[in-house]
């Protein structure tokens, strides 16, 4: 079992942790849980709304294991998972305030305490931007999605909508055509910022038809999604559009400011990275979708996750904190 180092400041005895694991997805769970296995004896700084995007889904059907599970259940079982191997005063339900990665070692700020550790696993994922609308809100998981491929499946022949002009929004309605009957892609201006090709994709699927100069207003719905308020941002024109699903792809925004000026971040706010999981700072490492620009898939997330803790272990290895 890996020690915990202690030094001498300030007159007093510090405590450093081996490792700290901020989040609480697919990416923090795995992290920890294979830290622990290590023998690490992590810190897992899972937040006061622990889960990451998964908890915001309805079914999911392509993670190994599971023919159809909630999104919300796969993150419990992960959560139990974790606690098999970690120590309950290791696992922190509440928010990273600040962190400080320009001495060594590292500080994270967690409210009024400060945790001092040798390695940094950063799996603090993203998170999807909405619309902002209270009803939006209430009915996500219930026609409401932020990913297509997570939930398209379960709209089979029925009617869909998809808010963005982006590449983003272009792969989720072709994603969309493969199962609803129609798609709908509402777009507050005259023309896309989508790649030429994505656009042509679009362009010439059948199943797909465009509304420009348009914003949603509202979501109804009571129990479920039954159609959206559309307004013409040009003429100010009103109306009623019915639809079983609206799928928000305006874009993710990874869960990095506080790394901003202590870590290399790239233009889209993503934690860059090089040799899989390493950042621009000895010692620390990204997993999942704070650094995953291309795939966003929970089994990925995970993946990146593992492979963060076996990098924490090589590098706490050749610092020769060993037993």
């Amino acid at each position: 079992m890996y020690r915990v180092i202690q030094y001498l400041k300030l007159g007093e005895v510090e405590m450093v942790e081996n490792v700290i694991i901020i989040g609480s997805g697919p990416a923090g769970y795995a992290a920890a849980i294979y830290a622990a296995r290590n023998d690490l004896d992590p810190i897992l700084i899972r937040g006061l709304q622990a889960g990451g995007q998964l908890m915001l889904t309805s079914f999911v059907e392509n993670y190994p294991g599971f023919e159809s599970i909630l999104g919300p259940d796969l993150m419990e079982k992960m959560s139990q998972h974790s606690k098999k191997f970690l120590s309950p005063n290791k696992i922190i339900d509440n928010d990273v305030t600040s962190v400080d990665l320009n001495s060594f070692p590292y500080k994270v700020h967690v409210e009024d305490k400060v945790y001092e550790t040798y390695s940094l696993i950063i799996a603090s994922g993203a998170s999807a931007k909405w619309l902002g609308l209270e009803n939006e809100k209430r009915l996500i998981g219930k026609g409401v999605s932020g990913c297509a491929v997570c939930d398209a499946f379960f709209f089979k022949n029925k009617s869909v909508v998809v808010v963005g002009g982006g590449d983003s929004a272009m792969e989720d309605a072709g994603y969309l055509a493969k199962f609803a009957k129609d798609v709908i892609i509402i777009h507050r201006r005259d023309k896309f910022r989508a790649s030429s090709i994505m656009q042509d994709r679009v362009f010439s699927n059948p199943k797909i038809k465009v509304i420009w100069d348009t914003v949603v207003e509202d979501v109804l719905g009571t129990d479920h999604v039954e159609g959206v308020k559309l307004k013409n941002v040009k003429t100010g024109e009103e109306k009623i559009m019915p639809t079983q699903g609206l799928f928000i792809a305006i874009g993710h925004y990874p869960n990095t400011d506080m790394f901003k000026g202590q870590l290399q971040i790239d233009e889209l706010g993503y934690i860059v990275t090089h040799d899989s999981v390493k950042t621009s700072k000895e010692g620390v490492f990204a997993a999942g979708d704070v650094q995953d620009r291309r795939y966003k898939q929970a089994v990925i997330a995970a993946g990146w996750g593992a492979m963060a803790a076996i990098e924490a272990t090589k590098f706490l290895e050749e610092k020769k904190i060993v037993k």
